[in-house]
């Protein structure tokens, strides 16, 4: 006699939406509180090679916070492919130009570098002012663990 390791149809999971309001709140704690959601790991069905997370939609995010002097000192670093093409970029400027991408990059350094991890973060919607375009969705307001 064995026991079988519950594994879930992947077209049977149930995923829901859950809006996020990122005003006042840190980068750091709500990105990691944002990839538990898209991987699923709130759920007891959670397996780690299959995708059981469910939507997040974060909205208001160029009222996020952060702490110490991370707006002046921590850069964005990346090479266009040409002979002397490093760039960087201020965390402060970022936030000024694109302050979906802050949070997108954020969350998207807390899941998997993977083809699973590329499939997830589809499933997180940014916007940078107090509306979103998914209402029909019923979005559930994520209450805060703390």
């Amino acid at each position: 006699m064995s026991t079988k390791t519950y594994v879930p149809d992947a077209e049977k999971i149930e995923k829901k939406w859950y809006v996020v309001d990122a005003e006042g709140q840190v980068l750091g704690r709500l990105a990691s509180q944002v990839a538990q959601i898209l991987m699923g790991k709130h759920k007891s069905i959670y397996t780690p090679f299959m995708d059981v997370g469910d939507f997040v939609i974060v909205v208001n995010a160029e009222k996020v916070k952060v702490t110490g002097k991370k707006k002046d000192q921590k850069l964005y670093r990346w090479h266009t492919g040409y002979p002397g093409g490093f760039k960087s970029e201020t965390l402060g400027s970022l936030l000024n130009r694109r302050p979906e991408e802050v949070i997108r990059r954020a969350v998207w350094g807390m899941i998997p570098h993977n083809r699973l991890g590329r499939k997830m973060i589809r499933k997180l919607k940014v916007y940078s002012g107090p509306s979103h375009p998914h209402q029909a969705q019923n979005p559930i307001p994520l209450k805060d663990k703390e």
